[in-house]
């Protein structure tokens, strides 16, 4: 009986380090490109992969087999052509494969594990109904009630436009976060769920009174796991992991690759391929970076003059709840259509907040950094940083915030460490950005340099650390070992010889 069970252990182990078995594959014209076409696709769109038996890239969503009430809504949303991030994710995620995605917010990666999510519960569907209490399928997991609704209304969108034809079975999906009554969610599982967007804290809670079953669950998705993590919420994935008994298809989509993602990815995800969309951890070349030095009691005043320079909607951000309030306020005082968001205020008020800014009633959206991770905006004309961040990585997301827009405006004062301003410096370098004088009389080296010790005092545009630069800096070193063997050279990923 031991050796019964030993074997069965053994077979165990081997299948979980195999994929996930799919039902899709590319259409044969696809299959047939030649390595050196692939390359030319991804090369078209800056994309870098790594990993094992990589499935080839595609260039519209007919390859995919998408539903057609699926391809006309998307037509009526004007997404007619695959991002770069979904040219490489849909084909490698419709395959059955884990997957480790680095794109930029706005990149499009919420429809790239959304539809594969929705066509898999379809084919579900259709082999075994879903009754009673099963369910979910496909599990969604990202760090803010904001982000997870966004989410959610994505799905709901998508399998919305197929309830109206008899060819395709009715999807259920559900919203689990915190500040939404229980019972409301426990009735939509006692119908059996298929797909279910959650909030850690929410989902932990659910779990951990066995109100939900994740046995059934075959498709997880991590959304903005370094931000996840970042939020305290790493035991809550760990937790989470451990609730599987069965093998799964895991989806990791992370904005940097820190060290305890890495880890974490290591022991979460078989065989994964990695997809890096643009320059990874680099801040965005499409934005033009306008640095002004100012005094502190100016900034009020610089901030209207600030507002004037393009058209609405703007994103005002600050690193304080107290500012955000101050400024809002100010904004008010002067006539501006102004509206605020931070973690102070409770869920109601900040979709209230965000629901004005998004449909154009409110001109000027104030906040915090809370932004960065819960919510998605896509016609931004201006991003104004009211205050430098004190972390250079968190100056690259702020301006990643603007998606199409043309500029980014960062006020600096007397306040900023000597430290944050050369990383911005060296960031506006590298981007090819304009240098205001204030920073370039900044030089990169201090007195030690005279005794031969340059090098130990440059600061990092990556991780803003001091005794080295981004070209070698070793949180990317270690990053590139882990996505295939890239490093940064100069504006791009290029791969090691």
């Amino acid at each position: 009986m031991e050796d019964i069970n030993e074997s069965l252990l053994v077979a165990q182990s081997l299948q979980y380090n195999e994929p996930v078995p799919a039902g899709w594959k590319p259409p044969l014209a696809i299959r047939n490109l030649s390595r050196k076409d692939c390359e030319t696709i991804r090369k078209k769109h800056r994309i870098l992969v790594e990993g094992e038996d990589i499935p080839p890239p595609i260039s519209n969503f007919e390859d995919m087999q998408i539903p057609e009430p699926v391809l006309r809504k998307l037509a009526e949303k004007g997404i007619v052509q695959p991002t770069p991030v979904q040219v490489q994710a849909l084909p490698v995620i419709l395959s059955g494969r884990d997957m480790i995605g680095m794109a930029s917010t706005g990149s499009g990666k919420t429809l790239a594990f959304v539809l594969p999510m929705i066509m898999m519960a379809i084919q579900e569907e259709h082999m075994m109904p879903f009754v009673g209490r099963e369910g979910p399928l496909g599990l969604v997991v990202c760090p803010s009630r904001e982000l997870a609704k966004q989410i959610y209304d994505v799905v709901e969108e998508i399998v919305e436009c197929m309830r109206e034809y008899d060819d395709y079975p009715v999807i259920r999906s559900m919203l689990c976060i915190g500040g939404v009554d229980m019972r409301s969610q426990l009735e939509i599982l006692k119908r059996s769920v298929h797909i279910v967007v959650a909030t850690p804290g929410r989902l932990s809670d659910m779990l951990g009174k066995n109100l939900m079953n994740p046995d059934n669950c075959r498709y997880l998705v991590l959304d903005e796991a370094d931000r996840m993590m970042d939020s305290g919420f790493e035991d809550h994935m760990r937790e989470l992991i451990d609730c599987f008994r069965d093998q799964r298809q895991t989806i990791l989509f992370s904005a940097t690759m820190p060290k305890k993602i890495r880890d974490f990815a290591r022991s979460a995800l078989v065989k994964p391929v990695t997809v890096i969309v643009g320059e990874a951890g680099a801040a965005s070349l499409n934005v033009i970076q306008e640095v002004e030095y100012v005094k502190q009691e100016e900034k009020f005043l610089c901030l209207l003059q600030g507002l004037e320079k393009t058209p609405s909607p703007v994103l005002v951000l600050s690193e304080s709840q107290a500012e955000v309030d101050k400024i809002h306020e100010y904004l008010i005082s002067k006539g501006v259509e102004a509206v605020s968001v931070h973690g102070g205020k409770d869920n109601e008020e900040r979709q209230h907040a965000i629901s004005c800014f998004k449909a154009g009633k409110k001109d000027v959206l104030v906040a915090t950094d809370v932004v960065l991770t819960s919510f998605d905006f896509h016609n931004i004309q201006h991003v104004i940083n009211f205050d430098m961040p004190e972390q250079i990585e968190n100056y690259i997301h702020r301006i990643g915030r603007c998606g199409e827009a043309e500029i980014a405006t960062t006020f600096i004062t007397s306040r900023q460490s000597e430290a944050i301003l050369r990383a911005l410096k060296h960031v506006l370098i590298e981007a090819k950005q304009k240098v205001p004088p204030v920073l370039a009389e900044l030089s990169d080296v201090t007195e030690a340099a005279a005794f031969g010790n340059a090098n130990q005092f440059k600061v990092c545009a990556n991780c803003g650390e001091l005794s080295h630069c981004i070209q070698n800096c070793p949180k990317l070193e270690h990053q590139n070992i882990q996505v295939g063997g890239y490093r940064y050279e100069g504006q791009f990923w290029d791969r090691r010889l």
